[in-house]
């Protein structure tokens, strides 16, 4: 299958995913997109349409530097945004995969937010 109906199909996806799910200033949706090499989470208020906090495999907080995003590197990233929204305050979100399948480095980066205690 190529690339070009395999993405079409995850947007598709996505927007079906996204027509259920709103994001609030005390229930942020936490949205994740990956890529072969970076993978990014951000916890967004939709009714306001901003960002509440942002992490991904780019930040210079993480300790090397990513050359490829793996389960690991989505585990750090996980906890590095759910270490953010706690400290505004924030302990209940609403999680959204973006399309992709709930396995591998979506659901390690999901699992990790839980073990940080993020209620979703």
């Amino acid at each position: 299958m190529p690339i070009v109906d395999r993405e079409k199909r995850r947007k598709i996806r996505h927007n079906r995913i996204r027509s259920k799910l709103r994001g609030t200033a005390s229930k942020p949706r936490v949205s994740v997109r990956k890529s072969n090499r970076h993978i990014y989470a951000q916890a967004v208020d939709d009714l306001k349409g901003e960002t509440i906090a942002a992490a991904s495999t780019l930040s210079s907080d993480l300790d090397e530097e990513v050359t490829n995003a793996t389960v690991e590197t989505a585990k750090k990233v996980g906890a590095m945004l759910a270490e953010r929204l706690s400290d505004k305050g924030i302990e209940e979100v609403v999680f959204d995969r973006g399309g992709y399948p709930y396995h591998g480095k979506v659901q390690a980066l999901a699992d990790q937010m839980r073990e940080e205690g993020m209620v979703f």
